[in-house]
């Protein structure tokens, strides 16, 4: 297909949206009959003196929508209250590809349990968030295929000691 033929298509894109708003923005979004997506999971929330199962954004912060980005629907989707911006580069926004949400619809679709896992890199630095080295920081040093468990290594009086971990308890550390 040309680039001409191609803008015609609605395509993925991700919208950043103000904390806590995925829901509103969604809501807002259908209204304007704009196609969006906001991946959920069901969760159990402690209130007070009761546990309660609750729906949550699988990626706080983020909505999807399926649009042609032209300038009036990008100034549709921008106006939108509690959009903050359009995922993109320097030349606009950038699409996320169809396999990619895809994907995110089959997982959620499924029979599987889901839970939320950081995205890290080898070499990244990561803190243990629970269990028994909770608070402990160091560098993922390997990510072991077919199993959910790292290696990082923790400096120790100058040495390093190295620990598999599962991924989930861990959570990239921000250098801001």
């Amino acid at each position: 297909m040309s680039k001409m033929e191609t803008d015609d298509l609605p395509l993925w894109y991700c919208l950043h949206t103000r904390s806590r708003h995925e829901e509103v923005v969604f809501q807002r979004l259908e209204e304007k009959k704009i196609s969006s997506f906001l991946p959920k999971l069901e969760v159990w929330s402690r209130r007070k003196d009761r546990r309660k199962k609750i729906q949550k954004a699988l990626f706080p912060g983020y909505v999807f929508v399926h649009e042609v980005m032209d300038p009036y629907h990008r100034l549709e989707i921008l106006k939108t209250p509690g959009v903050v911006k359009i995922l993109g580069n320097e030349r606009g926004p950038v699409a996320v590809p169809d396999i990619q949400i895809e994907s995110i619809q089959k997982i959620l679709g499924g029979k599987s349990a889901v839970s939320p896992f950081p995205y890290l890199k080898e070499g990244q630095i990561v803190r243990v968030v629970e269990g028994p080295l909770k608070g402990c920081e160091g560098f993922l040093l390997k990510i072991k295929e077919g199993r959910e468990k790292l290696v990082i290594s923790v400096d120790l009086l100058q040495r390093s000691v190295a620990v598999e971990i599962d991924g989930a308890s861990v959570e990239p550390v921000s250098l801001l």
